[in-house]
């Protein structure tokens, strides 16, 4: 472990891809504050070096930055600006990173607030997956003041060794995560489709997915998920209701300035058709269980996500 780096920092949400991250910063040598709901989350960030917090007021104080890694807008509403929330622990002059993938609107106003208070913000969606996160390999897309980037270049680093800095203009990160977001649905929707019609048609899943791997069909959360569902795991690392979640706020976003993405609309449908289905819990490689409800003959038995044709 690398010695201790100052001031501290928070991390607020210790999900799939909150704690990852903040194991990659103990590891890293980063004296961390920690924050979440589940107590066994932050067991496992103490046991890393982590320092557990009662509330995000807490984990915010004595820290330069504060790293908000939960779901939606409201999560990051509550935890900004709630009665025990990083606004009120974190001192003026301080920064406050947002992970969370949200509308550009809702960037917009939270770094209304929190420069209000005489906090900075660094919208900062990411990308990857838990395991990318960890590694430090994951994306991460930088939008805001030149100055934030500079001053937190190092951490940042170590987060990631993929940072790609949008615009100085917070909101512009979560306009870019939206929209790979969408493409990443489509993406998901489009394997899941192909290998449940494989299937449908006699062929072995695994080795059609192997073959797309190597062909013009690959796409980098086709192959990460088809092979996963195919060997029935279903394990939740990105719950389906995420991308559901995603891909409507691409559209909602994409209706402001009069578009109407045609294919996006279509993937936002499926995933609200898998919600609909009961997979919202599960991982999104849930959507090949969908595509193989879709493309079973009717009346006929549908194949588990993973069974091989006879």
């Amino acid at each position: 472990m690398s010695p201790p780096k100052s001031p501290a920092v928070a991390v607020v949400g210790l999900g799939n891809m909150g704690l990852n991250l903040a194991l990659r910063l103990c590891q890293r040598g980063h004296r961390l504050h920690v924050h979440d709901l589940l107590p066994e989350r932050m067991a496992t960030a103490a046991a890393a070096g982590a320092l557990p917090c009662a509330d995000a007021a807490a984990a915010a104080q004595g820290c330069g930055l504060a790293i908000v890694v939960v779901v939606d807008a409201a999560q990051t509403e509550a935890v900004l600006f709630g009665p025990q929330g990083i606004a009120a622990g974190l001192a003026r002059g301080g920064d406050v990173m947002l992970c969370p993938t949200i509308s550009p609107d809702d960037v917009e106003r939270f770094a209304a607030g929190l420069a209000a208070r005489g906090l900075g913000c660094l919208d900062a969606p990411m990308s990857g997956g838990p395991a990318r996160a960890r590694d430090g390999s994951m994306s991460l897309m930088l939008a805001g003041p030149p100055v934030l980037l500079q001053r937190h270049a190092g951490l940042l680093a170590d987060l990631s060794n993929q940072r790609h800095c949008i615009s100085p203009r917070c909101g512009d990160g979560a306009r870019t995560k939206l929209v790979n977001n969408l493409l990443a649905a489509l993406n998901l929707a489009g394997a899941a489709e192909a290998i449940a019609l494989a299937q449908r048609l006699g062929l072995d899943g695994d080795r059609t997915l192997a073959v797309i791997a190597q062909s013009s069909g690959q796409s980098w959360i086709g192959s990460d998920r088809i092979g996963r569902a195919l060997a029935g795991d279903f394990a939740p690392r990105a719950h389906t209701r995420l991308l559901a979640k995603d891909s409507a706020l691409a559209l909602a976003m994409a209706a402001k300035v009069d578009a109407s993405p045609a294919l996006g609309a279509l993937a936002a449908a499926l995933f609200q058709q898998a919600l609909a289905a009961g997979y919202g819990d599960d991982d999104d490689a849930r959507l090949l269980s969908l595509m193989q409800t879709r493309l079973a003959p009717d009346g006929g038995p549908v194949a588990d996500a993973g069974a091989r044709p006879d």
